[in-house]
């Protein structure tokens, strides 16, 4: 089973996540069945060296486009379903190639209950009266089987930016086997998380609570290389956004637009940044995208509507992205620039 697009926002990141890690997702939860997490130096020498030079491997195949060597190496859920990892390599590879990255300190989870846990919070490091720490991290999981687990976490300087490559690999014998595969920028349109979060505390200090909290889910998910992994810095950000979160976002319930004697529903709004610009995507629900004149001309009414609700949308997005969404996924999308939205 691979699940590609944790993150929701279709190209905007590689992001894949294969077999048994496939019903991973971020939902902090109550302590499942037994657990443990070892971190950094806590780790034996052998299990950290071996961890590291997989890791290292298994990047090096990734930078040379060979994805059937990873493949080979992956565990058999991984393997039997690979075309998830193997397009994410393929997109990647001319970031990855002649890269250097660094390994940042490594984390050991192991799941050892008889039975898998619906909920599995690992704790790694020291935490305080207030929570995390700035050496801690909590990877909070659904649906692990029994195993031991190395997480491994590389930064990637690139021509094309800094990026972060997570790698989730599983002991089978005395291998470490492919488990899972992350590769993600760690900027939108050339900035980086410290900026994302200075501009939401101004856009909040202006009273644009829209905009602040579109900037905050940014900054959040660039400031964590797993969607499955929180650290002191996401907590705060997680804290602080939700102190000035809108009301009427779309979430369970969509947010109905009104335009053009219609009603427009309003699935998800993310931002997407993009050759230097930063616009909001809109996803509205509709039955059938199948005809581009129609489809063209709907988008065109969402984005204006949206604008007039909420003009300090202007301040925030160089444009709206307007997709008419059909159940099926299949969506037809239009790109306005805020300036030529009367």
């Amino acid at each position: 089973m691979i699940l590609s697009d944790l993150r929701m926002i279709e190209g905007k990141r590689s992001c894949v996540l294969g077999g048994v890690l496939g019903a991973f997702f971020l939902a902090l939860s109550s302590l499942g069945a037994a657990q443990s997490c070892q971190m950094g130096e806590d780790i034996d020498p052998a299990t950290r060296s071996a961890l590291e030079t997989t890791a290292r491997r298994y990047f090096d195949l990734a930078a040379r486009g060979d994805a059937a060597s990873l493949r080979q190496n992956a565990i058999p859920s991984v393997a039997g379903d690979f075309a998830g990892i193997e397009a994410a390599v393929r997109d990647n590879q001319a970031n990855l190639a002649g890269a250097r990255p660094t390994v940042r300190p490594l984390f050991v989870l192991v799941a050892d209950a008889a039975v898998p846990a619906d909920h599995a919070e690992f704790y790694c490091g020291v935490f305080g009266a207030k929570g995390q720490t700035s050496g801690s991290a909590v990877f909070s999981l659904n649906q692990l089987p029994v195993g031991k687990y190395g997480v491994v976490i590389l930064d990637v300087p690139s021509n094309a930016g800094a990026m972060t490559l997570g790698e989730i690999l599983q002991q089978v014998g005395a291998d470490w086997k492919l488990g899972g595969w992350f590769v993600k920028a760690a900027q939108t349109a050339g900035h980086d998380s410290a900026w994302f979060t200075a501009q939401a505390r101004a856009f909040a200090a202006k009273g644009q609570m829209r905009n602040a909290w579109y900037y905050f889910l940014e900054a959040r998910d660039l400031a964590s290389p797993l969607p499955f992994m929180s650290t002191m810095v996401t907590d705060k950000l997680y804290d602080e956004s939700h102190q000035i979160m809108p009301a009427d976002l779309p979430g369970d319930k969509p947010l109905e637009l009104a335009g053009s004697g219609k009603t427009y529903r309003i699935k998800a709004m993310f931002p997407y940044g993009v050759a230097g610009e930063i616009n909001l995507v809109v996803k509205w629900e509709t039955g059938d995208a199948s005809n581009p004149a129609q489809s063209y001309a709907d988008n065109q009414v969402v984005a204006k509507a949206l604008v007039a609700k909420y003009p300090e949308l202007r301040d925030g997005f160089a444009a709206i992205v307007a997709r008419a969404t059909e159940p099926s996924g299949r969506d037809y999308g239009t790109l306005l620039p805020m300036k030529e939205i009367k």
